[in-house]
């Protein structure tokens, strides 16, 4: 099945903000990074290698090194894209409860009122009352027709409602894998800087002579820095992650109950 014009256009704007909102994201954590953590008012003597200032947490993150941008690029990335899924699931899900939408169409429907369940399917829009008022077209329709029988009648309200949820679900699950690979990448990227840190403070330790404590301190802070951050977005792209793939889920039980409602109201009325 081609998709049509108007849901390719919308997939490709939605692939047009993803691609912004990267770049966005990667030139601002640059700028923070340089201008504002790496301020020179942040350290002692005005001198970015030497030590921030007691209590000056921008400095002590810029000590971190060149990782911190990409892990700041990262968490930028799962705070956007999180709003952006909460959003757009907030708005599938319809204006009312999904428990208040059912009960409202499992009374409609106990008494044969088609129409009635198509306005309600207007008022509630979103994912829920698009899948559902698609099934109830398709219910008009089987329900003239006298080339098909009563299982025929059934298994073409259900391929309807399959299709409806399938055309559905891509806008729902659209930038999810951006989190989940957030929630993977940026532990290892964490690891990385935290084995470049402690390359750095190994390094200033086998010097000839006294250790450069500069060296050895600034290497120690990069290594555990980036490994904070990394964590920290990690943890926050997995329960984002998880609570997003909940709340589809959950949507996904309703769409599924709705038409299993459907089917047994056709199946009990009609012969």
């Amino acid at each position: 099945m081609n998709k049509p014009v108007a849901q390719q256009s919308s997939g490709s704007a939605k692939n047009m903000f993803a691609s912004i909102v990267i770049i966005v994201a990667f030139v601002v954590a640059v700028l923070v990074y340089l201008f504002i953590m790496g301020s020179p008012s942040n350290f002692e003597d005005g001198n970015t290698d030497n030590h921030p200032l007691p209590g000056n947490y921008l400095g002590l993150i810029y000590k971190g090194g060149p990782i911190v941008p990409l892990l700041m690029t990262m968490l930028i990335l799962v705070i956007a894209f999180s709003i952006e899924r909460f959003m757009t699931i907030k708005k599938a899900a319809g204006k009312t409860s999904a428990h208040s939408f059912l009960t409202k169409i499992r009374t409609m429907l106990s008494s044969n009122n088609v129409p009635a369940v198509e306005q309600e399917c207007d008022r509630q829009q979103g994912s829920l009352g698009n899948v559902v008022k698609s099934a109830m077209v398709k219910y008009r329709e089987v329900e003239g027709e006298q080339q098909m029988d009563k299982d025929q009648k059934i298994v073409a309200i259900q391929k309807q409602i399959e299709e409806a949820t399938e055309l559905e679900m891509p806008m729902l699950q659209k930038n999810l894998v951006f989190l989940s690979t957030i929630a993977t990448i940026a532990t290892l990227i964490a690891l990385l800087g935290t084995v470049i840190g402690m390359i750095k403070a190994f390094a200033s330790l086998a010097q000839a002579g006294s250790p450069d404590s500069i060296g050895l301190a600034n290497g120690i802070s990069e290594a555990l820095i980036n490994t904070a951050l990394g964590i920290g977005t990690s943890a926050l792209a997995v329960i984002s992650y998880n609570y997003f793939t909940t709340m589809i889920d959950s949507l996904t039980y309703a769409i599924d109950e709705a038409g299993f409602s459907i089917i047994n109201t056709f199946s009990a009325t009609h012969k």
